[in-house]
């Protein structure tokens, strides 16, 4: 086991605390606004979703990754609607289940909002006027949190999930947070998915693999386009029905030409 892998396992105290809301909440603060390889951290997260770890683990090793591969992310939490009730299943730290459950009290927020409007909520600066102001006057009021930001995990028809992720201080949310975080969260989405339905390790690496290029294509394109997720999404969909390649292969090209599309003469 690398050190980065028993840092996500262990780096949090991942027992249930009980209560209604609450599946997963570490007592133990985040590791703060560390900054990390992508590469190794997500070579870690794989690492324990291959080796069979539960669900609770899993959720809270996402968290903490995200608060070491998102630039300006603090405090993160996984939120998962259950019929008509909201529940946190992970968290980097007490404070990040402190936001959800305040949103949870105010009854919107960019979590909650990035499950039912299936599209990401970024709110960099909750000090100025806000879609959510009751939600943003308590989180001003009670906690240090001052940026906000929500990413829908496709996990299941019947259900939907979100990542969440918090900043302590404004403006620290970027295009390339939100590039990066939507990368974590394809990964978590097929992550889930799959332990869910019992697929082995190889199947889940490709998985996983083939999403993660995906998603880190689809933050290459918003940053270097100004596009948001879903036109740069749609863009590379386009550009793989055009080349008749599969998706993955079209995200492969991107990346490695630096976001950089090509047309059907240069592909020929």
């Amino acid at each position: 086991m690398t050190a980065m892998t028993a840092g996500l396992r262990y780096g949090q105290n991942a027992a249930p605390k009980g209560g209604n809301d609450v599946a997963n909440e570490p007592e133990n603060p985040s590791p703060g606004p560390l900054t990390a390889d992508p590469a190794t951290v997500f070579a870690a997260l794989a690492e324990i979703i291959y080796q069979g770890s539960d669900a609770n683990q899993m959720y809270a090793a996402i968290c903490v990754a995200a608060t070491l591969v998102v630039p300006g992310c603090d405090h993160a939490s996984l939120m998962i609607k259950r019929g008509d009730r909201y529940v946190t299943v992970g968290a980097s730290s007490s404070l990040a289940h402190r936001v959800d459950e305040l949103e949870r009290r105010a009854g919107d927020g960019p979590c909650i909002d990035a499950i039912e409007e299936e599209t990401p909520q970024i709110e960099s600066d909750l000090r100025t006027p806000t879609q959510w102001p009751k939600f943003a006057a308590k989180l001003l009021a009670d906690t240090p949190v001052r940026g906000a930001m929500g990413f829908r995990l496709l996990i299941d028809k019947r259900k939907g999930a979100a990542l969440n992720l918090f900043s302590e201080q404004p403006n620290v949310f970027d295009s390339e947070s939100a590039g990066r975080a939507a990368v974590l969260a394809s990964f978590a989405s097929v992550a889930i998915n799959a332990i869910a339905h019992g697929e082995d390790a190889s199947s889940l690496r490709r998985g996983l693999l083939s999403n993660r290029e995906i998603g880190k294509a689809v933050g290459m394109l918003m940053m270097l386009h100004e596009m948001t997720e879903d036109e740069a999404f749609d863009l590379l969909r386009r550009h793989s029905q055009s080349l008749n390649i599969k998706l993955a292969d079209v995200a492969r090209r991107v990346i490695d030409t630096r976001g950089v599309l090509e047309t059907s003469e240069e592909s020929s």
